[in-house]
């Protein structure tokens, strides 16, 4: 009787030793369950990117004023009847300090 217990708890030792640490046991769903969480934000982060880029294309799809804007602040383009004024910092003085003899 008791080699027959001992045995069964050595395969029941097995089995659970498999179900928590074997291929496909509770770390590797685990590990898993992460993987997803990070995929499902990684995937709301593009769509919220994508959602963006569609309404711009529409934009341009659309109307002149998003492709008038589009050339304005990426080309610097302007109209014929506008004249442009570029407003610059001036430059940057420094004097050296005076060598002691």
């Amino acid at each position: 009787m008791r080699p027959l217990i001992l045995s069964l708890l050595v395969v029941l030792a097995g089995l659970q030793w498999a179900l928590w640490f074997g291929r496909g046991g509770r770390m590797d769903v685990r590990e898993i369950r992460d993987q997803i969480e990070q995929q499902r934000a990684f995937n709301t982060e593009f769509e919220a990117r994508n959602r963006g880029l569609a309404a711009e294309v529409m934009d341009l799809k659309q109307g002149l004023d998003a492709v008038e804007e589009l050339a304005r602040s990426e080309m610097g383009m302007i109209r014929q009847d506008e004249i442009f004024f570029e407003m610059l910092e001036p430059p940057v003085v420094t004097r050296a300090a005076p060598v002691a003899q």
